[in-house]
């Protein structure tokens, strides 16, 4: 069921994605925001308070749900599986500002392609050399896939295992969701902000992201060129800034063959006030060096496409075989 859960999730998403600004987006940001004003009042022991309501809190609500639904009808179930992932994932809330770059720069068309990053990841990007445009779309493109699709997915699996699916799905949402909320507020809002909270949430979701991001690099390792994503992540994803990002990067590069990483160009200025719609942190891409390989060029972007949609077919068609395992067992 699990298969089936996901495979129809993709295909809704696919046909129907949710639109930027959703209302589902928007009850999100009222529930961060009414947790915080209610249950912190400053001090360190009320930061895992206030995370754990703002984050378990619908985890545990969807897993009761779920609970509920299956007691009463295995179809209810499933349709609620395919629900909250729908919600959850969110392979084409990024992917059209990449194919709309790509499809500027085979164009030819620079101006507008540094625009549209500009609109993505609200940067300056009115100087940038045509090689640091394409790194920034490839680099800003992994990671996007990787918070989208790859990390909600092995919660919604492991979880699975103990018949709580949706709810890893929605734990692994919120967490990264908070993750970026109150570093925000205190950063643009001039609000009050618990140091604590901020650092507990991007500690806690790093936790949360350990073993999904080292996944997401092994499929783009066994995708891609092995050998050479294998040699990139022991040897450069120390370069970023955050490990779990350094790792996915530092294994995509090796498995293209292209250079990432690298301070940015001149005049690359984050717009700060905006990196939370954005969706990452601004510092998510900040590394001291570059890994070996390619200048980004033009067919990389492609290429980029080719591993992440490999990568969904690999973790898919494991996630057939433990379904058909079950079933047969």
């Amino acid at each position: 069921m699990n298969f089936f859960a996901v495979l129809f999730a993709l295909i809704c998403e696919q046909l129907k994605p949710l639109p930027h600004g959703n209302r589902v987006h928007h009850t999100i940001i009222a529930w961060v925001r009414w947790t915080g004003r209610n249950f912190d009042a400053g001090r360190d022991h009320h930061a895992g308070v206030v995370w754990a309501i703002t984050v378990l809190g619908p985890a545990v609500l969807t897993a009761l749900i779920y609970i509920a639904l299956s007691h009463f009808s295995v179809l209810l179930a499933l349709a609620f599986n395919v629900l909250m992932l729908y919600l959850t994932l969110g392979f084409r809330q990024f992917s059209h500002y990449f194919t709309d770059i790509r499809d500027a720069l085979e164009r030819g068309d620079e101006l507008e392609a540094r625009r549209l990053l500009a609109e993505w990841r609200h940067l300056d990007a009115s100087e940038l050399p045509r090689t640091e445009l394409l790194r920034h779309a490839i680099e800003h493109s992994l990671l996007a896939a990787h918070r989208h699709v790859f990390g909600v997915f092995f919660w919604f699996v492991v979880l699975s295992t103990v018949a709580l699916g949706p709810a890893g799905a929605v734990l692994y949402r919120m967490a990264e969701f908070a993750s970026r909320y109150w570093a925000f507020k205190s950063r643009t809002l001039d609000a009050p902000t618990n140091e604590r909270l901020m650092q507990l949430s991007r500690q806690l979701f790093g936790w949360v992201d350990y073993l999904p991001a080292r996944l997401t690099a092994t499929g783009f390792a066994i995708v891609g060129n092995f050998e050479e994503a294998v040699n990139g992540w022991r040897r450069d994803a120390k370069l970023w800034l955050h490990p779990n990002e350094g790792i996915i990067l530092a294994s995509a590069a090796g498995a293209l063959g292209v250079q990432l990483g690298g301070s940015a160009a001149p005049g690359i200025t984050p717009d700060r006030s905006k990196t939370f719609e954005a969706g990452s942190d601004a510092e998510a891409t900040r590394a001291d060096g570059s890994t070996p390989g390619q200048l980004p060029q033009l067919g990389h972007l492609q290429s980029v496409v080719g591993l992440v949609w490999r990568s969904v077919v690999l973790w898919m068609l494991l996630l057939a075989l433990l379904t058909l395992a079950n079933l047969v067992g």
